[in-house]
């Protein structure tokens, strides 16, 4: 366990040090997250489920070098699969010779026209999982068009920047449609030229509703990270975006969890689907998870300032459970002299894209975040997650520290409680 007495390290050179810290206001973490009001919080406040701080614990398990624990599929190639081969050339030329386990094993499945429901951890390669049959398609018949919905603007464009990498020289075009960016230029490159539409249900909507988007010419659709549009409260909205397509169609649906809710979207809109599962635990065994405890009479930001000062804290990701709270540690962070910004639902398309991009490539050293952030995106190298203030539930936990513990990598996830 991490407690202000084990969290000593060099300290990191400092150019703010002057600057104060949350002082007694740092006390409001939720204590694990109880059904009962939070410190400060309005009474009768909803604090999320209580989560026994023991499953915040466990050590990590180093991968074999070079290989991901059980992710890669040795004896596939990706020259093997029956594809296009100038999209194998482009799979080739982004460094990938083997499919991963989801990969290897719904390609197929996808090629031959059959519906799928993939169930994987995140990190597992689920984008390339459906980008990849979903191209060929488009390659061997142009009339062809793919819908994706996805919950987050941030995951819709990391899957059209993955498209972009997978079609050079193919002329294939995927225009992507979100909330909190101007509609009037998603609207001119829907009146190009296009063969994939990747957005979030909201922004599909409303461009259905002013007719610049007539989802009956599309044959295929993904619904990914559905656990997630389902929490987010988009179950209604994917209903209606998949009444309004073309029939018959290929489904695919790809999630981490598979509820109720999501077994009854299935049912009325997949046609027997092929089922595929590698979830193999519900963390990985790369992540090194432990609790931060935070005493009555200590200073949360002061003990997260003493741990951030060690060296082995390189590129952070800290969830916190308001937009309000992101903004208000990404601020303090930065006048201590942490390189710290923040992504939340306040921030607009360009900040939250602009402080993702820093947090990538090594402009900033820490990104503060809500819930927003946590599934979905690839961030590579992330050496730790801390959760701030405690998820609302076991299921939030798994896609915070998600991030970390990548690519056959050890990450390490702390858990602040009171």
């Amino acid at each position: 366990m991490y407690n202000q007495r084990t969290s000593r390290g060099p300290s990191r050179s400092n150019s703010r040090s002057g600057a104060t810290s949350f002082g007694s206001g740092a006390r409001g973490a939720r204590p694990a997250g109880r059904r009962t009001p939070q410190a400060g919080a309005k009474k009768g406040r909803f604090t999320g489920a209580y989560i026994d701080p023991k499953m915040f614990i466990n050590k990590a398990v180093a991968a074999p070098l070079g290989l991901e624990e059980k992710v890669h599929v040795v004896k596939a190639l990706f020259a093997d699969l029956a594809i296009n081969d100038q999209l194998k050339q482009a799979i080739i030329q982004r460094g990938y010779e083997h499919p991963t386990d989801i990969q290897a094993k719904t390609i197929p499945h996808i090629l031959e026209g059959r519906d799928v429901i993939g169930l994987a951890n995140t990190g597992t390669g689920k984008t390339g999982a459906f980008l990849i049959p979903m191209i060929n398609k488009i390659i061997a018949d142009s009339k062809q068009k793919l819908l994706v919905v996805v919950p987050t603007r941030e995951l819709a464009i990391q899957i059209q920047e993955e498209f972009v990498a997978l079609v050079q020289g193919l002329r294939l075009q995927a225009v992507v449609v979100v909330g909190g960016a101007n509609i009037r230029p998603q609207i001119q490159r829907l009146r190009s030229r296009h063969n994939v539409v990747i957005g979030t249900p909201g922004r599909l909507k409303d461009l259905i509703a002013r007719k610049d988007l007539k989802l009956e010419t599309f044959t295929n659709v993904v619904l990914d990270e559905a656990d997630r549009m389902l929490d987010m409260g988009f179950i209604s909205d994917v209903k209606l975006l998949m009444s309004l397509l073309a029939s018959p169609r290929q489904t695919l649906l790809f999630s981490a969890t598979l509820s109720k809710e999501i077994e009854a979207l299935v049912a009325q809109f997949q046609t027997d689907p092929v089922r595929i599962s590698i979830k193999t635990q519900e963390t990985s065994a790369q992540i090194d998870q432990d609790i931060v405890r935070v005493g009555k009479d200590d200073d949360k930001m002061n003990i997260l300032q003493k741990l951030l000062a060690q060296t082995t804290f390189q590129k952070i990701l800290i969830f916190t459970r308001t937009k309000r709270g992101a903004e208000k540690l990404s601020k303090l962070l930065f006048q201590l002299g942490f390189k710290a910004e923040s992504i939340h639902g306040d921030k607009s398309h360009h900040q939250r894209q602009r402080a993702l991009l820093q947090f990538k490539n090594g402009q900033v050293e820490i990104l503060v975040a809500t819930d927003v952030a946590a599934r979905g995106l690839d961030i590579p190298n992330v050496s730790h997650v801390i959760n701030f203030d405690v998820p609302a539930s076991y299921e939030d936990y798994i896609h915070r520290i998600g991030r970390t513990g990548r690519a056959g990598k050890t990450g390490v996830a702390l858990t602040f409680i009171e």
